[in-house]
């Protein structure tokens, strides 16, 4: 086995403690140039005047735009104190050449054509790209990569058009058809979403995502990083859709709320490794969703700490292929549930810790007794009437279910079993991590 997935299974950061080395949104001041401007200067002229290799100090003032860059291995560096104005007429700056870095510039005022994916920088087949310490704004999408290579989008501010509502808002981040592109500490936030489609081998890591549609969505990627990131307060945080063989490790979604609200959804994928996150104060932790797809690839979710949520784990239907093992479930009103009826036992689930387990822990091991198993009481209310789920969490339907542990009017839909259930949640994690500590000292040595 490789290093780097050793790493990857026991990783520096446990159950979605985002490494504080990573300082998402912007590294250095970008004010612009926004008052006192008299006039605007043309910045076409500018970028045509370079040569391969040059740099382009832009002092403070307003540039206007559309502009190309068709130059390459060239820098355009707007200080921190330059404006770039798409005037509303389209995107405001296209990259067409290669190994082109874009930094410190304030870019305003895009065209909002959602047919034209108007945007605040547009990339198109281009290999070796930066773009950093942006600040970007009032632009319908932020930052468009279509089928482009070996890239960096570093530390960049991102944010749509205040004045469309939240579903008519361009995205923050948009990858099409490109491969090898980091993604690295951005902070994007009252955008609609952060789509990644048909682009493979990224990495998507330390950035934060607040107050959007979807903090991040995958559609027919494959082979891509999800790692220490921050999404809170977006309807879903990460969506893998049709998308195989992610590695989401080390990080901490919260706060997705709402009809749609989920941490993590999964729809037909297969052989993913979701490791070591959180998902926190969310209508449901993890929503799964025929998934895996293809049968024999499990998904593989180890390690997350899912809490404070309505549902921790909701399928939509009776799924087979996935393995839940060493996952901490407690404060949740609900720990599984299954939407089309019946179970989830066709899964594996082994060694996880219940805070509703009733059971013992005679020999020291951490391991209780006897397996824990879910059964549904109250829940399967709301199979025959909706309106009942009005009343979750309320105490009359705590009463309600206690009195069907003891007595069921009928009888209970099984859920699933654990035969190895973690007993007390202290003790694993001191537990984790040792096995953390001895990973590192291996490696090490």
């Amino acid at each position: 086995m490789n290093r780097w997935l050793i790493w990857i299974l026991i990783p520096a950061g446990l159950w979605g403690q985002i490494d504080p080395s990573f300082k998402p949104g912007l590294e250095h001041p970008v004010d612009g140039a926004m008052r006192g401007v008299k006039k605007m200067i043309p910045l076409q002229p500018l970028l045509d005047s370079l040569k391969p290799g040059d740099t382009l100090k832009l002092e403070k003032g307003m540039y206007y735009g559309p502009a190309f860059v068709r130059t390459p291995r060239v820098v355009i560096d707007g200080q921190g104190v330059a404006t770039l104005n798409g005037r509303g007429i389209r995107s405001v700056l296209y990259i067409e050449a290669d190994s082109v870095t874009v930094q410190n510039l304030h870019i305003i005022n895009s065209n909002d054509s959602p047919d034209k994916i108007d945007s605040g920088i547009k990339l198109k087949k281009v290999n070796g790209f930066k773009i950093y310490n942006n600040k970007i704004e009032e632009t319908l999408f932020g930052i468009d990569v279509f089928w482009s290579k070996n890239g960096e989008i570093l530390h960049n501010e991102i944010t749509s058009m205040k004045r469309k509502p939240k579903g008519l808002k361009g995205d923050g981040i948009r990858l099409w058809y490109s491969e090898n592109i980091n993604v690295q500490e951005n902070y994007w936030h009252h955008v609609r979403d952060m789509v990644v489609w048909y682009s493979q081998k990224n990495k998507f890591v330390g950035n934060l995502g607040d107050g959007n549609r979807y903090s991040i969505h995958f559609m027919y990627s494959h082979n891509n990083r999800i790692s220490h990131n921050h999404f809170k307060n977006s309807s879903v945080g990460v969506f893998l859709m049709y998308s195989e063989q992610t590695i989401m490790n080390n990080n901490l979604v919260e706060n997705s709320q709402g009809v749609t609200g989920m941490g993590l959804g999964m729809k037909e994928t297969s052989s993913n490794q979701i490791i070591d996150n959180k998902f926190i104060y969310s209508a449901r932790g993890i929503y799964i969703d025929v998934s895996p797809f293809v049968p024999w690839k499990t998904n593989t979710i180890t390690g997350n700490e899912i809490a404070y949520c309505n549902t921790a784990i909701e399928f939509l239907r009776d799924q087979e292929g996935n393995l839940f093992r060493h996952n901490m479930f407690h404060d949740n009103l609900q720990q599984v549930f299954v939407q089309g009826g019946g179970g989830a036992n066709r899964n594996k689930w082994i060694e996880n810790y219940w805070d509703d387990y009733a059971g013992f822990d005679r020999d020291g091991d951490n391991i209780g007794d006897f397996p824990h198993r879910i059964y549904e009481y109250h829940a399967r209310l709301w199979r025959f009437n909706p309106n009942v789920k009005f009343f979750y969490g309320s105490p009359i339907l705590s009463v309600l279910d206690y009195l069907e542990k003891l007595a069921p009017f009928s009888e209970p839909q099984f859920i699933l079993k654990d035969p190895r259930p973690i007993f007390s949640l202290k003790e694993f994690k001191k537990q984790r991590q040792k096995q953390l500590n001895n990973g590192r000292k291996t490696d090490n040595d």
